[in-house]
């Protein structure tokens, strides 16, 4: 029997160019997981304060995901690609005057506006592929796709590591490994932290107009529109199906959790190695390697999914993903980094497979299934805050107390480790022949 294509020849250059858009936001999330700590520093906040990025940055997400999937339904793909990538841009530029007024809560809301650009592109990026050959070939196609986004994501980690953070000031330390900034009087402070946020500030203007130049392109390309051409919203009759459809509901849950999780081992990873004497800087080097891992699972799973179904794979990379958690939480030293880095591999399948097992036979409702799943990214905004609440139990530092024998930022893995759990289930329900 003839095996259905991966992606028909007539569809491949729109398939790259819409690819390419998987690296451009896979950029924009590593750059600003390191922000964390940075501003952490820089601004003298508590890990609740600086988790505000990343509620800021994936509440974006939340906000934006439905509103552009009724855009996209009335107008088109290559519309909401232009209009995402000028939310994108806008929000990058609105660096330059947060660093001007120094102001936190500005850098927050040009995050903010930066990921209302990301969710256009996620809600009209992730469908469109999946719609770019036979359905029995989407989830392959997708995790295909979804490839290509770890390797925007290392190079947004090499941007954060060789220009932001080996370039700002307060990290520097003395002979005894100190950090000198927290010792400094308050008008020096004053100086290093000007320089600092202009330091900051530069890669994410630059990232602005990288992205106009970007849009510039894609407006002058033809591309293809989805195959119905039906321009109706039929908001109302789409959402009453989505709402009694198990698969797609559950499908939501597993992605909030997944992502929440995906953040939170990402975000946390350089203050579990500061724990372990690791500056800033030197961290990237495991989240380097934890992206790496990502990115190999990822063309590893695309192979593997030939010859298994998608829940079935789904279901043991996330027992294999608790597994790595537990060794994060209750091995102490190297070796507990080294479990947490392993981590990434195992979560190297999980969104596209969630995603498409979510969207598997809805037709014309996948639009704005998509919305909700991307919406779900929320949980990216949600669990790390958690996260810092729990960092904050004993202090401002990271092991400032041991819970169940180890220190608090060990324990907080518990929260990545019950969103694997879910995760599991999820994959469990679609393999269940009563599902």
């Amino acid at each position: 029997m003839k095996k259905s294509p991966l992606i028909p020849g007539q569809l491949l250059f729109p398939f790259v160019l819409i690819t390419s858009l998987f690296a451009l936001w896979g950029f924009a999330n590593d750059i600003t997981n390191p922000m964390v700590a940075a501003f952490k520093r820089v601004l003298e906040l508590n890990n609740v304060q600086a988790s505000l990025v990343q509620l800021a940055f994936y509440g974006g997400y939340f906000t934006m995901a439905l509103p552009a999937a009724l855009f996209i339904k009335k107008y088109s793909y290559k519309t909401g690609v232009l209009i995402g990538l000028g939310l994108y841009a806008v929000g990058a530029i609105l660096f330059y005057p947060a660093a001007a007024w120094e102001s936190y809560f500005f850098f927050l809301i040009a995050l903010y506006i930066l990921t209302f650009g990301l969710a256009f592109l996620e809600t009209t990026a992730n469908p469109y592929v999946l719609s770019m050959g036979p359905e029995e070939t989407a989830t392959r196609r997708l995790n295909l796709a979804q490839a290509f986004n770890p390797m925007g994501a290392l190079a947004g980690l090499f941007v954060a590591k060789e220009f932001i953070l080996n370039a700002l000031k307060s990290n520097d330390t003395d002979e005894s490994g100190n950090v000198i900034f927290n010792s400094l009087d308050e008008s020096t402070k004053a100086i290093i932290r000007s320089n600092d946020l202009m330091v900051i500030r530069d890669p994410y203007v630059l990232l602005g107009l990288v992205v106009i130049g970007l849009a510039v392109v894609i407006a002058i390309v033809k591309m293809p529109e989805n195959k119905s051409g039906n321009n109706s919203l039929d908001f109302l009759p789409s959402m009453k199906r989505l709402s009694k459809n198990s698969g797609f509901l559950e499908g939501v849950i597993a992605q909030m959790f997944y992502v929440g999780a995906q953040i939170m081992v990402w975000t946390y990873i350089y203050q579990y190695a500061e724990v372990l004497g690791i500056d800033n800087a030197s961290a990237v080097n495991y989240a380097y390697t934890a992206l790496a891992l990502f990115l190999i699972g990822r063309w590893i799973c695309t192979f593997l999914l030939r010859y298994l179904k998608p829940a079935r794979l789904l279901l043991y990379f996330s027992i294999l993903a608790a597994f790595f958690t537990l060794g994060a939480i209750f091995i102490q030293g190297m070796l507990g980094l080294y479990s947490l880095v392993g981590i990434s591999f195992a979560m190297s399948l999980m969104f596209p497979t969630i995603y498409g097992i979510a969207l598997d036979g809805l037709g014309e409702d996948a639009k704005y299934g998509a919305a909700f799943l991307v919406m779900a990214i929320v949980g990216g905004a949600i669990m790390p805050t958690l996260q810092g609440v729990i960092l904050d139990f004993g202090g401002s530092g990271y092991n400032d107390i041991l819970i169940l024998g180890v220190p608090e930022v060990n324990f907080s893995f518990i929260l990545p480790l019950c969103c694997f759990f879910i995760v599991a289930w999820f994959a469990w329900r679609r393999l269940s022949p009563n599902s």
